[in-house]
């Protein structure tokens, strides 16, 4: 008996783009949608820390202070008065023009990170700003979902990561007319056929950077999800983590006798002049970090800015605390500079303002990608078919990962506009508390996509423009944003996106009204 002849690879791999889809697309959409807020993360937050609105620091590498580079031996005595005995380090980050604020952080004995924003012109503590801020919340989230255990966030970004290649490449080779696709897109069709049309100019417009985003995502965190490679050379364990740590991430410990015990800190601005030095002309540092501060074996640690390169380069200079001596200097490796090279075009942590408006513009799309290729598949079977409780489910999740998740985010800068400055319930903080207020809405979102059905859609498109609207005019009226002459472009650049989301809710939910999820 002969065998029955197998499907064409294009037959074959259209159910595995359908239902690889299906499964994973609510969690694509949440990573695509947090990565794609944290390209602005540092803009979000000035918008969400009223505070921190200050004008940008001048000079030509625009890492320093109003008056030229943070006065660092200025700083030192304020960060020994503020930072608690015994901690293990603490380092000052220069401002710079997405953060023009000094940043005083340091991390307890017991692991604990603390974080204080000082006035780079004054030196002085600036109140807490009472808020994660969108690089504490949503840039965290984007590649850990805020699940630390045993790096399970890490592990499912990264089984969506690996099925959006999937879906990339099952994509180019299930559509015959790819390029044709490019320049085909109506609107006024029917809903399956305007989605579908939708998903695949996104799709092509976007291939390269969801590509290149998503496999850069993978590569960042190789040593999670491909431990092989380096236990093989150095073996398992607290110590071969700790090797590995050291020759591919650079970490230092002086072996020379430590000086005399209470010795004074040298001067850290002899030191990070001798980094401008050692790394040659037009190289800054953009932080400095004092381990073991007060110990007799201290040392600092000064690391150079890739804010005008693409790789975020490990480039670290070491020095004796106490003498300001030179004592080590670490450079990664090549193959680890190819995975910071990665890591750069991934983060963009470079200045490049056009470049990051295409980040962001291409994020979006991956996104409209997403959600429109579960919109198509959920009309497209929905006039198969009566729907049942199987479908129902799945369509409420969409709902709930798609519209709810940008609800729950505009809820989350609105309760940041809302809550009273030093807010607090039972042993939540204001942090936690802007945190439940997403979570809940994310929560409610779900739940209304179970009851509403395919009316949750529209109703949640007004919901979006409703809470956008809202957070704009609460922006208007608790903050001097709309008074004062020197407030940072970021926060009307906030506004106006805020306002676009809303005229694009409504423009959704009425077309959703007049045509129709069944049609």
């Amino acid at each position: 008996m002969s065998a029955a002849p197998q499907k064409p690879w294009r037959q074959r791999l259209g159910p595995v783009h359908t239902w690889v889809g299906i499964v994973l697309g609510g969690l694509l959409f949440a990573v695509f949608w947090m990565g794609t807020l944290s390209v602005f993360d540092r803009e979000i937050d000035r918008w969400m820390m009223p505070a921190t609105r200050l004008a940008s620091p001048p000079g030509p590498t625009r890492l320093a202070s109003p008056a030229g580079p943070p006065r660092l031996d200025a700083i030192a005595p304020l960060a020994q008065s503020l930072v608690p005995a015994g901690a293990r380090q603490w380092r000052v980050d220069w401002a710079t023009p997405r953060t023009p604020v000094l940043r005083l952080s340091w991390q307890t004995r017991d692991g604990q990170r603390e974080l204080r924003y000082l006035d780079p012109a004054t030196l002085a503590p600036m109140a807490d700003p009472g808020t994660l801020g969108a690089s504490g919340f949503f840039f965290p989230f984007h590649y850990g979902l805020m699940l630390s255990w045993n790096d399970l966030g890490k592990w499912l970004v990264g089984l969506a990561g690996m099925a959006m290649l999937v879906l990339l490449v099952s994509g180019v080779v299930i559509h015959r007319k790819l390029f044709a696709d490019f320049f085909t897109f109506r609107p006024r069709k029917r809903l399956p056929r305007s989605s579908l049309d939708l998903h695949n100019v996104t799709g092509v417009l976007g291939l390269p950077f969801h590509f290149l985003i998503t496999l850069s995502g993978l590569v960042i965190f190789w040593a999670v999800y491909f431990p092989q490679a380096h236990q093989g050379v150095y073996g398992s364990g607290a110590k071969a983590k700790a090797a590995v740590q050291a020759e591919g991430y650079g970490r230092f410990r002086p072996n020379a006798a430590p000086a005399a015990p209470g010795r004074p800190l040298a001067s850290l601005d002899a030191m990070a002049d001798q980094a401008r030095a050692r790394w040659g002309p037009g190289a800054e540092p953009y932080f400095v970090r004092v381990w073991k501060p007060g110990q007799a074996d201290s040392y600092v640690e000064l690391r150079r800015s890739y804010a005008s390169e693409v790789s975020m380069n490990l480039d670290q200079l070491y020095f004796d605390a106490a003498t300001g001596q030179f004592l080590h200097q670490f450079q990664a490796a090549p193959a680890m500079a190819v995975q910071r090279f990665f890591s750069g075009l991934h983060f963009i942590q470079f200045e490049h303002p056009l470049l990051r408006g295409l980040y962001f513009a291409l994020g979006l799309s991956g996104c409209v990608l997403i959600a429109t290729g579960l919109v198509f598949w959920l009309a497209a079977r929905r006039k198969a078919a009566a729907p049942d409780a199987r479908w129902r489910l799945v369509e409420a999740l969409a709902v709930a990962s798609t519209t709810g998740l940008i609800a729950a985010t505009l809820g989350f800068l609105c309760a940041n506009r809302l809550l009273p400055q030093h807010a607090q319930w039972g042993a939540t903080d204001r942090p936690g508390l802007e945190l439940l207020a997403f979570f809940v809405l994310w929560s409610l979102a779900l739940a209304h996509g179970l009851g509403r059905a395919m009316q949750a859609w529209r109703e949640q498109a007004w919901a979006i423009a409703a809470l956008a609207t809202s957070a704009l005019l609460l922006n208007a009226a608790t903050t001097d944003a709309y008074t004062r002459v020197t407030t940072p472009w970021a926060v009307w650049g906030v506004d106006a996106a805020l306002l676009a989301l809303a005229a694009t809710a409504i423009y959704a939910a009425r077309r959703l009204k007049a045509r129709g999820l069944a049609t």
